[in-house]
């Protein structure tokens, strides 16, 4: 399996990372429990942790006892499972944005890059204007017209882009521009005439995470992990395919197969991630980008990486957007452009100076 390591991955292959993926472990949880901490109503970090321990199983806090019940509700009914649903669309977003600028060799892929955003788009904003009153599995109409509007759009571009039993990934990327280019003149068609609900629709196109709940952070993390698993597992073959598929071919790559798989993996988590939270940009553009210039563009470790920064980066964006203007909140997608735009022109800036993919792409 070694033959399937570019030379420059190997060169990048060295001790930091274990403790690089520590300081980024570290640096989630120190995020997660501040977001808990700090909001609206603040409750002290003793408070925080007393309720978190006290909701354990066969664990009973004194100190929580003396707690009042409404600090109690707004961290476990509240803050604990929107950091939790931030924290998985942050991973979905910054893993699927990997795999996508990994597998078409091009730094300014996105997770959205293939059409996925504006079908979900469609589907959720055709649920707001048609009223409709559905609920599965503890999502609304909104979410689940959303995943569908997703999961249809890889679908039809991946049909379009099919050559016999081939896949070329330009004519997957073109296809892809085109049908959202389609599906965005019609979410725009339909949101000139939103009328009174306009208002909600704009805000969800922005992106926010200001209706999580426990059964959205339960339904969400098993598509989060399914997709996750499936790009993880062939993260050597995806290093391979960064000199090119033929030459990935010459090493024993099934390249059909493995594009087929992280197009699945890489499209679920993107339609799981917007459908509970509406269109965020640049986490999934801007994260994966900072782990190179880092650690190398070894997807072994990039994968993992992405996803725990990318949590990181989504929970402090939503906190931001929560006490910023307090307790008025922002549309997290505000907050994650305003911040990624520049941090994205530097990393440009430094990329300059390094060779980003295994073909010097």
């Amino acid at each position: 399996m070694s033959k399937l390591i570019p030379p420059i991955i190997k060169k990048n292959s060295n001790l930091k990372r274990p403790l690089l993926m520590f300081g980024l472990i570290i640096l989630l949880v120190f995020t997660a429990l501040t977001a808990m901490i700090w909001g609206a109503v603040t409750i002290g970090w003793k408070n925080v942790m007393a309720i978190l321990f006290d909701a354990l199983p066969y664990y009973r806090s004194e100190t929580a006892a003396g707690i009042a019940s409404v600090y109690k509700d707004i961290l476990l009914q509240i803050r604990v499972p929107r950091v939790l649903l931030a924290a998985a669309v942050g991973s979905s977003l910054a893993v699927s944005g990997s795999v996508f600028q990994g597998l078409f060799r091009n730094p300014m892929a996105d997770p959205y890059v293939i059409g996925i955003s504006s079908g979900a788009a469609l589907g959720a904003v055709f649920a707001m204007l048609g009223g409709f009153n559905l609920v599965f599995g503890g999502f609304g109409a909104v979410p689940l017209f959303a995943f569908f509007g997703g999961i249809v759009t890889i679908l039809l571009v991946y049909s379009m882009a099919r050559v016999g039993r081939a896949v070329p990934v330009m004519t997957l990327l073109l296809a892809g521009i085109a049908v959202s280019a389609f599906l965005s003149a019609l979410v725009s068609l339909l949101t000139y005439f939103a009328g009174e609900k306009l208002h909600q629709v704009i805000f969800w196109l922005m992106g926010g995470l200001g209706g999580a709940t426990w059964q959205q952070v339960k339904v969400m993390l098993p598509y989060a992990f399914v997709g996750y698993l499936a790009v993880s597992i062939f993260s050597r073959e995806l290093n391979a395919m960064l000199l090119g598929e033929e030459t990935a071919s010459h090493l024993g790559v099934d390249t059909e197969k493995v594009k087929k798989i992280l197009l699945i993996g890489a499209s679920l988590l993107v339609a799981a991630a917007v459908s509970t939270s509406g269109i965020i940009g640049f986490v999934g553009l801007v994260v994966p980008h900072f782990v190179r210039l880092v650690a190398g563009p070894d997807h072994r470790f990039l994968i993992p990486a992405s996803a725990v920064l990318g949590g990181t980066l989504l929970i402090a964006t939503d906190m931001l957007a929560r006490v910023i203007i307090a307790p008025t909140e922002l549309p997290v997608g505000i907050i994650t452009a305003l911040i990624g735009a520049p941090m994205f022109v530097y990393l440009l800036k430094k990329r300059k100076k390094l060779r980003y993919f295994g073909g010097g792409g």
